[in-house]
């Protein structure tokens, strides 16, 4: 096993050194060095070139139009190996399905990928696994979709010691291997996917990252000890990610970034507690958060089928102070999760649809459609009922509904 420290990869000309930015008196401060243990003989390096569009962030998340997730599929964790994939019951991922996706007007897929199940010895990433993810993320990028890649189901669910190296947990006393973790994947991310990439693969440091096992797992409260812990470790962890990516390089060194708060959730990143990194490149750095929104309508079983003048004002409400807080200061956001679970309440649903995108296009953003396959509900049971699109068919469950998101992403 070769142990690289600040190392060049022979199979590739990734330098991960990261010499910070400068002082006012000019002195470079002292470099940033990352230790990766990965076996380099199984990393797939990215031999690609193509020129890198140095547009804004807010004008390419204001391409990105409209968005859908590759649901239960890459982020699933149950199996070994690429037969994982299927385990949480959503078909093999062929290509037909993405081109599809592009005929209804889909710009943007974000693909969750797991990568804590797919570790060889000492946090290398199986090749066959890396090479499916690249081999879905091209087909997208052939079909002239932004793709969004991530870090998904890699959070310790457990408020204790990790106990396995696979995994993060945003506490003190896991920081230490949770940074090896991070460093390790996101390393070989990072040398996966470079200059055969433009401007259409978009990285997400952590999904939903989150002290979980907690009572604050899901709601950030200033108040708790256990959310401001979490709150700084995140803010250091996307740090070292964005580092990471930039030290490695070519187009990675003006590849776009999004960046989340504790679960994703917008009141974490409204909280003063929480950051975005500092950057070499800021204007290409945008704030991740999940909307799942208004929860008793979108989320909750049984909750409320109606969608009425009130809850469309709280949606309302959040796009707006989502724009003041940060894309008025120069950061743009990706709703990266949101959806309506299924309660036999398609004109609600309808309502919802267009309001929500409508909101969200306003200020410019760009949301993506959080979808598990699980279309239909059991009798008033609601939970995870998150589909839209039959992937053995190729065809929406409710045409009516994606159309009139297409209808508000695609208005001027």
């Amino acid at each position: 096993m070769k142990k690289l420290l600040v190392a060049l990869l022979a199979a590739s000309t990734l330098l991960f050194v990261s010499c910070g930015d400068e002082k006012k008196n000019d002195e470079v401060k002292e470099a940033k060095s990352f230790e990766f243990t990965f076996d380099q003989d199984f990393v797939i390096t990215d031999e690609g070139n193509v020129p890198f569009n140095s547009k804004s962030a807010k004008q390419t998340v204001y391409d990105m139009r409209l968005g859908w997730n590759l649901g239960n599929t890459l982020d699933a964790i149950n199996g070994n190996g690429l037969s994982s994939e299927t385990s949480w019951g959503q078909p093999e991922t062929e290509e037909i399905m993405i081109e599809e996706l592009a005929n209804s007007k889909i710009k943007t897929i974000r693909i969750p990928v797991s990568w804590s199940k797919h570790l060889m010895d000492d946090y290398t990433i199986d090749p066959l696994w890396m090479l499916r993810v690249k081999e879905i993320v091209d087909w997208a990028i052939s079909n002239d979709m932004y793709v969004i890649l991530n870090t998904h189901h890699d959070n310790w669910e457990s408020y204790s010691p990790i106990s396995k190296r696979g995994y993060y947990y945003p506490s003190e006393e896991n920081y230490e291997k949770s940074v090896h973790f991070l460093t390790n994947v996101w390393g070989q991310i990072a040398l996966a996917f470079n200059n055969g990439y433009d401007e259409h693969l978009i990285f997400e440091t952590l999904n939903e990252p989150r002290p979980c096992g907690t009572s604050v797992e899901w709601v950030y409260d200033p108040n708790s000890p256990i959310s401001k812990e979490a709150a700084e470790c995140i803010n250091k962890f996307n740090q070292l990610v964005v580092d990471i990516i930039r030290a490695s390089g070519g187009n990675n060194k003006e590849r776009f970034i999004m960046i989340p708060g504790i679960a994703a959730s917008p009141n974490a990143a409204f909280a003063d507690t929480f950051r975005m990194p500092e950057d070499e490149q800021p204007d290409h750095l945008i704030l991740a958060v999940h909307m799942y929104s208004p929860y008793v309508f979108a989320m909750q079983s049984p909750g409320t089928t109606k969608w009425n003048d009130r809850l469309q004002s709280e949606v309302a409400g959040t796009f707006k102070k989502l724009n003041e807080t940060f894309i008025e200061k120069g950061y743009p956001v990706v709703i990266g999760e949101f959806g309506a679970v299924n309660k036999n309440n398609p004109e609600d649903r309808l309502g919802w649809a267009h309001a929500f995108i409508k909101y969200s296009r306003k200020y410019g953003m760009t949301s993506c459609l959080w979808d598990n396959g699980q279309a239909w509900p059991n009798g008033t049971d609601y939970n995870e009922r998150f589909g839209y699109y039959d992937r053995e068919t190729q065809e929406w469950f409710f045409p009516d509904l994606i159309q009139a998101m297409v209808e508000e992403a695609y208005a001027e």
